[in-house]
């Protein structure tokens, strides 16, 4: 799946005419780097966020724990390779119906609230996330507002 990584960071780096079309992996890796970059941006990945994060990505994409497990270890390094969100957020804005971006969003919120603390760069990390996918305000908000209320 490395080999798969290098490929996808690859093709974001320099896209062509030519570039074959996205795959569902290549959404899942998208989804996943963005889902880890949540959790790995206060500098502390809990034991929780790790395990919400699993949960997160079997029920979205129907995979099981294995595949959760070796899905998470291609997003750190997707995202410990990546200079920007672009790359991620553009596969998935090109790719998903607005209803399925939303979904994207309110996965980052659960991770977000996943240690029962929101740090400000993950509050902000979602919005930005949010507005490159195309999420309005009104449902990034709606969205946070139901999760944390959910978790609380």
């Amino acid at each position: 799946m490395f080999d798969a990584v290098t490929k996808f960071l690859r093709d974001l780096a320099a896209p062509d005419a030519e570039a074959p079309a996205t795959t569902e992996d290549d959404i899942r890796l998208a989804a996943a780097a963005l889902m880890f970059h949540v959790v790995a941006i206060d500098g502390v990945i809990t034991d929780e966020e790790r395990h919400t994060l699993r949960e997160q990505l079997q029920a979205r994409f129907a995979i099981d724990d294995r595949a959760a497990r070796r899905l998470v270890d291609d997003a750190g390094a997707a995202d410990a390779e990546a200079v920007d969100l672009y790359g991620f957020t553009s596969v998935l804005k090109q790719n998903l119906e607005v209803a399925e971006r939303e979904r994207i969003v309110e996965m980052m919120w659960r991770l977000v609230f996943a240690d029962g603390d929101m740090h400000e760069f993950e509050d902000n990390l979602v919005w930005r996330v949010a507005e490159l996918l195309g999420v309005s305000s009104q449902a990034r908000i709606r969205l946070k507002q139901s999760v944390r209320d959910g978790a609380g």
